[in-house]
């Protein structure tokens, strides 16, 4: 059976709200999924990379918590 990890990026809105992609890696791709609006994709390469450009674009979600 094949191990799985998960790992998430959060962000912030301008209202104060919080956004989470989790990331779950299981063999060589990783999942990720939106908890806000459920959106999905398969990522290889760069997987926080495209959950942090996903949150900024589709929720405006830019505030870095652990900043």
């Amino acid at each position: 059976m094949p191990s799985s990890t998960t790992s998430k990026v959060s962000r912030w809105d301008q209202h104060g709200r919080e956004h989470v992609v989790r990331v779950r890696k299981s063999s060589v791709t990783r999942q990720l999924t939106c908890s806000t609006c459920a959106w999905q994709r398969p990522a290889q390469f760069l997987p926080w990379l495209k959950a942090e450009e996903h949150l900024a674009d589709a929720h405006q979600a830019t505030v870095d918590p652990t900043a």
